[in-house]
């Protein structure tokens, strides 16, 4: 037998381990099977933008997971019904939440009765998707740009309602934060949704308002309303010509998201299994496409980068809910 050169052996190594990993690799897309169909609890009624993006998902999941994949509708009290319901869910059922921020930052914040503790009873699982708000203003409202509507909110107080589609939403604490941004005085009017809010916005009988931007730009593309500017850190992709705040002069940024909870009853290696399979669903280019076909943008995260954005989420907008003085 020739005799092997320190070099050679080092590369045997190497093969060795790159053989183990795909080993691992295997065993772990194996494991990956769940037992049980899984359950994704949306906390609305179906046809939101919750509910689109659970379905998109869930839709691609079910292959990944080797099993059924059911989106559970359990609208009532904005969202948070389901999360009471799903913090108890035992160890032993596939269960995860999708949620966005109203259900786990700001009802912890302003419900004295929340029945549930949106950092102990959840782990994060994965980040899929971020929106923009959009400022809107009437057709009847002679301005076309952010520091025209900002020297007539301070010219018209008495006038200068800001409508958004739910008190106690994303929407209404980010139009409090805009108008502290802009030392302007902002009076928030909820509507029963953004089906009202946009009538009355086209309509004239309110002038301004505060929405996700999904819900606005078709009626901007279609000139029925006029988005003025743009919630997030760069220009929005689904609207390239119109600017961000920062851009028209306030320096403000924020956005929404839906992510994936599991309650903590649920045991860590199924955890990392989950979101590995949404991951790898979340990189799919047709999966991108149809989250960008309805308005929003898709995110891959890990556990890890989901808790992170949650911890810094929560340290943006919780002085501003405390600071409103908002009770339900």
């Amino acid at each position: 037998m020739l005799p092997t050169s320190p070099i050679s052996r080092r590369f045997a190594g190497l093969l060795a381990i790159a053989g183990a990993v795909a080993a691992f690799a295997t065993n772990a897309a194996a494991q990956a099977k769940l037992d049980s169909p899984l359950h994704l609890v949306v906390g609305y009624a179906p046809g939101g933008a919750t509910d689109r993006v659970a379905r998109i998902v869930g839709d691609k999941l079910g292959a990944k997971l080797g099993v059924a994949v059911v989106v559970d509708n359990k609208p009532g009290a904005g969202g948070r019904l389901a999360a009471q319901q799903v913090k108890i869910t035992p160890a032993n059922q596939n269960v995860l939440m999708l949620a966005n921020p109203a259900v786990m930052i700001v009802a912890p914040l302003v419900f004295k009765d929340n029945n549930y503790d949106a950092e102990r009873d959840f782990v994060p699982v994965s980040h899929v998707n971020d929106y923009n708000f959009a400022l809107s203003v009437s057709p009847t409202l002679p301005v076309r740009e952010l520091s025209h509507l900002l020297a007539w909110m301070r010219a018209n107080p008495a006038q200068a309602n800001v409508g958004v589609p739910a008190t106690g939403s994303l929407p209404h604490f980010f139009g409090l934060m805009m108008g502290e941004k802009a030392k302007v005085q902002t009076q928030v009017i909820g509507y029963r949704g953004s089906a009202p809010l946009l009538n009355d916005l086209i309509g004239g009988q309110v002038p301004i308002a505060v929405d996700t931007e999904d819900v606005v730009l078709p009626q901007h593309s279609a000139g029925k309303l006029r988005v003025l500017a743009l919630s997030g850190a760069k220009r929005s992709p689904f609207a390239p010509d119109i600017p961000t705040f920062k851009e028209a002069g306030l320096d403000l940024s924020a956005t929404g998201w839906n992510t994936f909870f599991a309650p903590t009853s649920m045991p860590k290696a199924k955890v990392e299994q989950l979101a590995l399979a949404i991951r790898e669903v979340m990189q799919d280019p047709d999966t991108q496409r149809k989250f960008k076909d309805s308005g929003m943008t898709p995110v891959v995260s890990t556990p890890a980068q989901t808790a992170a954005m949650l911890k810094a989420y929560r340290a943006q907008w919780a002085p501003v809910v405390q600071k409103s003085g908002y009770q339900p």
